[in-house]
């Protein structure tokens, strides 16, 4: 596959997936389950896309394949038109465990991918700073992570994938380990570290608020196993996406009202 895929937008196509079919084995009792079926979905070049559905609808099956983990059974997965054969540096991903090791300091644990890369010691720290710095964790380079909260740990490992400069970002309910209020600020503190940085993102969560409030497009998917029912636009300014005012805001209110009735299976309304 050849030259530039472009969506139906017109933006450049980042993440292709055309009817995949993504599949677990169990050998042992001889059993095939299928989590993800006749998916495709485009993910836009600097999008922030949010991927939300019931429990065991293929969400994190889909993300895993997209980071090279899990082969498809048929279908293709594509990054910048090249086929995706396996994980690789042009990909970043953060899960629900931070993963930090706990016998480096924070500063270590951002620029490990870089110390992986070969890149000396001085220019790798002046990176993780720089990271550490658009999460508003300067101050705690040099503390290990034990001394840090849930949500911080979280956000050194966000700062730590940011470093190694994935081409997309993805993100598996980074959040959902988190008490309520952190989880919050981190929603606000990832939009404004992509709005600095614009990596593509492709995000997974259970939470409907959480993928209104991130997205700029939400994708559904229906009951396991996994196809993709239908795309939600969130045109709202990046600028009104602060907890403290968007539950007032009546394009928010019924944008999560239609997500959820499409998650739930209800007709959505019409949002006005």
């Amino acid at each position: 596959m050849t030259g530039v895929l472009v969506a139906a937008s017109g933006d450049a196509v980042r993440i292709g997936i055309v009817d995949l079919r993504l599949e677990y084995v169990n050998e042992d009792r001889g059993e095939r389950h299928v989590a993800v079926d006749a998916l495709t979905l485009d993910v836009r070049s600097h999008e922030f896309l949010c991927v939300v559905g019931p429990s065991g609808c293929g969400k994190s099956t889909l993300l895993a394949a997209i980071a090279g983990f899990i082969k498809p059974r048929a279908g293709s997965l594509t990054l910048d038109g090249r086929p995706i054969t396996g994980p690789g540096a042009d990909r970043g991903v953060v899960f629900q465990e931070y993963a930090l090791l706990p016998w480096m300091k924070v500063i270590d644990n951002v620029a490990l991918g870089l110390k992986f890369k070969g890149i000396a010691k001085t220019e790798r720290h002046a990176t993780a700073m720089r990271f550490l710095a658009m999460a508003g964790l300067a101050d705690v380079a040099h503390k290990y992570p034990h001394e840090l909260s849930g949500g911080m740990k979280q956000r050194v490992a966000v700062a730590r994938t940011l470093a190694n400069g994935p081409e997309v970002m993805l993100m598996d309910e980074p959040f959902a380990a988190v008490d309520a209020q952190s989880r919050l600020t981190l929603q606000e503190e990832l939009v404004r570290l992509w709005m600095g940085n614009r990596v593509t993102v492709l995000f997974v969560t259970h939470s409907v608020d959480e993928a209104v409030f991130l997205a700029d497009r939400v994708a559904v998917l229906t009951p396991g196993p996994g196809r993709l029912k239908a795309i939600v636009d969130v045109p709202i300014a990046r600028e009104q996406r602060h907890w403290s005012t968007i539950n007032a805001n009546p394009e928010f209110i019924a944008l999560r009202e239609q997500v959820m009735a499409l998650v739930r299976g209800v007709e959505a309304a019409e949002v006005v």
